[in-house]
Order: C-alpha cells, then sequence, then structure tokens
C-alpha cells in the first residue's frame, strides 16, 4: 500500500511541476505597466440543512472578515465561491460589500450535450439510495463576487450523465464572467467550478471517477466555445483532484487543451508559480496545497500576460485549529500586463450588465 501512495503521490508531483513557474519570473517585456488583480477561491461549505447546520454564523464571520479586509484596502478584487447554496451562504457578496455577484447555473438548467452509449449505460446504473434519481435538488452552488465590472457572463451545469452519488443532488458546473480591470487595458476572464467528489460521493471509485471524466470532458467542450480566448484567464475552484493518480492523470491531460491555442505558454498554477518549493508558502496554504483540490490555474494569451506574485491565506486555521469551512481560502496576486497594443475591441458576444 505504501509503495502505491508513493507512486501516487510521485505522479501528483509530476503534475504540479508541469505548472511550476518561477513567481517573480514575467512572460515578456510589457509596454505598459501591469495592473494588480487578486482573486480569492474559496468551498464555504455552504451545504444545506440537514447535510449541514449551524452554517449561518461561519457565513457571518466570513463576511465580516471581507468587510474588514475591505476597510484595510486589502480584500481581494475577485472572490469565487463553491457550495454557496444557501440564503445565508449567498449573501456574503453583499454583506461584505462587492457590488458585482453573478450566480452559477440554477437547479432547472440543462446541458445541451448528447449523451455517449457508454454515458447512458452509466446513466442506467444510477442508484435511488445515493441521490442518483433524485433530480436536481440545488443549484450549482457557484458564485463570483467582483469590485471589478463584469462585462458579460457564461454558464453551463455539467450533463445530467455527468455526475456520481451524492453529487447528483446539485446541479454542477461552470461559471465564466468576462471582467473589466480597471487601469489594464484588456478584460480578464475569470471561472469557477465544482467538480465531482470521491470518497464524499457515497459511490464506488470508479463510478465517481467516471463522472469526474466526464465532467472535465464538458468543462473542456465549454471552454472550446468560449468567444473569450484573446483574454488571460484564470480558472479557480474546487477541482477535487486530491492525492489521486486516476484524478491527477485525467486532470492533467483536460487541462493541457484548456484556452487552446490562444495561450502564450502552458497553464500554470498560482501555487507553484509562488514558490520554487512548498516550504515558501504560507502553512495554511501548504494545507491547501497538499490536499490538491483547490487551485487556480492561469493561462496569458498573445495580448496580454498573467503573472502570479503571491499567495496569501485569509481563510485558515485560527489559534485554536479551527476553520470557518473545511476548506483552505486563499487569495493569489496577479499582474495583468498588455503584450501588444489592443485592436477595438469590437463585438464580444456579450450584453453589458447593468
Amino acid at each position: 500500500m505504501s509503495q502505491i501512495l508513493s507512486r501516487s503521490l510521485l505522479r501528483i508531483a509530476a503534475l504540479a511541476g508541469a505548472f511550476a513557474v518561477s513567481c517573480t519570473a514575467t512572460a515578456a517585456p510589457s509596454p505598459a505597466p501591469a495592473t494588480p488583480i487578486s482573486v480569492l477561491t474559496y468551498n464555504i461549505h455552504g451545504l444545506p440543512w440537514p447535510l449541514a447546520w449551524g452554517r449561518s454564523d461561519d457565513f457571518g464571520q466570513i463576511a465580516a472578515r471581507l468587510r474588514a479586509m475591505r476597510q484595510a484596502g486589502t480584500q481581494p478584487h475577485i472572490v469565487v465561491l463553491q457550495e454557496a447554496f444557501t440564503r445565508a451562504a449567498q449573501r456574503i457578496g453583499a454583506e461584505s460589500g462587492y457590488r458585482y455577484v453573478v450566480d452559477g447555473p440554477a437547479a432547472a438548467d440543462r446541458s445541451s450535450l448528447s449523451a455517449t452509449a457508454d454515458d447512458r449505460r452509466f446513466a442506467a446504473a444510477a442508484s435511488w439510495f445515493k441521490g442518483e434519481r433524485s433530480g436536481k435538488l440545488l443549484g450549482s452552488g457557484l458564485q463570483l463576487l467582483s469590485d471589478y465590472p463584469i462585462l458579460a457572463v457564461r454558464r453551463t451545469p455539467f450533463p445530467a450523465y455527468a455526475c456520481a452519488g451524492y453529487d447528483c443532488l446539485a446541479n454542477k458546473g461552470i461559471l465564466m464572467a468576462l471582467v473589466e480591470v480597471p487601469g489594464a487595458a484588456t478584460p480578464v476572464v475569470v471561472t469557477t467550478a465544482h467538480f465531482n467528489s470521491r470518497g464524499a460521493s457515497g459511490v464506488s471509485d470508479e463510478r465517481a471517477d467516471y463522472a469526474y471524466r466526464r465532467q472535465l470532458d464538458a468543462a473542456g467542450r465549454f471552454m472550446a466555445q468560449s468567444p473569450w480566448h484573446r483574454y488571460p484567464i484564470i480558472f479557480a475552484g474546487d477541482f477535487n483532484v486530491g492525492k489521486i493518480a486516476p484524478r491527477a492523470r485525467a486532470f492533467a491531460s483536460a487541462t493541457g487543451g484548456w484556452w487552446g491555442a490562444a495561450r502564450s505558454g502552458g497553464l500554470d498554477d498560482a501555487m507553484h508559480a509562488c514558490s520554487r518549493s512548498t516550504s515558501g508558502l504560507p502553512r495554511a496554504a501548504l494545507e491547501s496545497f497538499h490536499r490538491a483540490k483547490d487551485w487556480q490555474l492561469f493561462a496569458s494569451t498573445r495580448i496580454a500576460a498573467l503573472t502570479a506574485e503571491a499567495i496569501s491565506v485569509p481563510f485558515g486555521r485560527s489559534a485554536d485549529g479551527r476553520m470557518l469551512s473545511d476548506h483552505i481560502g486563499y487569495v493569489a496576486r496577479y499582474r495583468l500586463a498588455p503584450l501588444a497594443p489592443t485592436a477595438a475591441r469590437g463585438p464580444l458576444g456579450y450584453v453589458r450588465l447593468k
């Protein structure tokens, strides 16, 4: 068993190494000053009763801490939340002063992707007792909060066949926003998602991993259809990779093609970009890093470069070890810099939000 675990960890490390870059490196000389942008990703454990209870006080503390950061001028410019299912969880954005709040897919939304023969066989084996035949009782639980104007939003749920176990009770999916960054020559695309769990799903690993791979496939199609490929992207969320070799391989294979030919360089990971070794990260960030579920991926394009500069952890453990969620909430700070003169933006395929 220890040999198997060691091999699994080596595979995870190899995946992580593919994302590693120097935190102080820049993609190329830029013709204009870089603009700062910071993103918090946080799974806030906002499950409804009876799956979780007594959570409202913690959500209030999360909002209060974000307000205190705002008063100090250190609040993240953008926040992406996962498991914001309840009304109390969904009030965090307004209570902490974010002007723009957008939601992910709702419970009634449906994917247009067609099922394969394998998908139909997989769906036919769904269990009533594990929540796979109960329909979508909840939305995606995704929210994006922003101080910066949100120019447009795209969202999609994962296909009905691409879920396993209790995860099927929520209409998990992807939320993508085109965000105008004040002072920057180009907007940035910010995306979040929450992928199928493994052990917590209540079904076999084989079944959970099949759903996971199909969700990655659906995410890839959604990314490929985006009209905003020329802009840099930050994809932050709960990817539920973990220290699981099959998931790590599937994750690496899928994300290798995301944002495709538009990328300038590879798809990087903020954790590794901000440390040549894990000893350079804050202790709470190390905990999240070793858990290997919450990631911030980012990519530059031909017209603008994103550089990750620092990781901070406003939502870790208190002195007594308590957390406000069952996940670490961490902030990645980036610099957005143009690489070439930008042409007139022209049609972007969006309607400006009021």
